[in-house]
């Protein structure tokens, strides 16, 4: 499959916990409307996926028979409470039917959960097909202590990630300076073998030298993973905090 790439210029401050950080309607996957099969399906679905998630933090389950049964699978990020998870995830199930009412193929980020559906089984496939990218605008003073340090951390946190006991998540942070610390959080989901984890963040974090060369911040969001890095603590124990600078966003379709 081809990859094309947008170049984005916005001014953004860190979405909201209520807005998306990225979603997806397949528009080649139309349902013929709320009445029919499908759509009825994924209704069942959602509320499935919500129940489930809200239990163990992930969930894949399936709904409906024949040409009408559609997948589903939503996870929470693994440094989130339970309150959170639920809330980021029901959240989810509402606004992924207003955001595509009509497709079958949906998928939506917020920034504690990631929520999707489809009438193909895509459960254990490693997926980079369509994804999108953020980044600082602002660039570090010192690129070379800086991708350095970057490319340990995430050494260390990738690591952590593939191994069977995280579940696919990693996270941590070093110290730049006495006054600057990095903080880096990768995630697959969790229906992914090792290995293809580990494929799946090796191709996220090849963005690293390209688009978010020497940013002071980034995170790249696939269906199958998500990387992060900031210069503010942006996970959980830490306290969240705004990021005050503007971003550039890319999409990838």
């Amino acid at each position: 499959m081809a990859v094309i790439y947008l170049l984005l210029l916005s001014l953004f401050c860190r979405h909201s916990l209520a807005d998306p950080l990225w979603k997806y309607c397949n528009q080649n996957t139309k349902t013929s409307g709320g009445g029919d099969s499908v759509s009825t399906n994924i209704g069942h679905l959602l509320s499935q996926v919500v129940e489930k998630t809200e239990r163990d933090s992930f969930a894949t389950t399936s709904y409906g028979q024949g040409e009408s049964r559609v997948y589903g699978l939503g996870q929470c990020r693994g440094d989130v409470n339970n309150s959170d998870c639920s809330s980021c995830i029901e959240n989810a199930a509402k606004q992924i039917r207003l955001l595509c009412p009509i497709q079958t193929d949906a998928r939506v980020r917020y920034e504690y959960c990631f929520l999707r559906y489809s009438k193909e089984n895509f459960f254990g496939k490693l997926d980079t097909s369509i994804g999108l990218l953020y980044a600082n605008v602002e660039n570090v003073t010192d690129p070379d202590s800086f991708n350095k340090a970057l490319g340990a951390l995430f050494d260390r946190i990738d690591s952590k990630a593939i191994k069977l006991k995280n579940q696919g998540f990693g996270k941590g942070e070093t110290k730049l300076s006495p006054f600057e610390t990095l903080y880096g959080l990768v995630q697959c989901t969790r229906d992914l073998s090792p290995l293809a984890c580990a494929q799946c963040l090796a191709i996220a974090l090849e963005n690293f030298v390209g688009f978010c060369s020497d940013k002071k911040g980034c995170q790249v969001i696939y269906s199958s993973c998500y990387v992060r890095y900031e210069l503010y603590p942006f996970f959980f124990p830490l306290e969240s905090q705004m990021s005050k600078t503007d971003n550039l966003q890319k999409l990838i379709h």
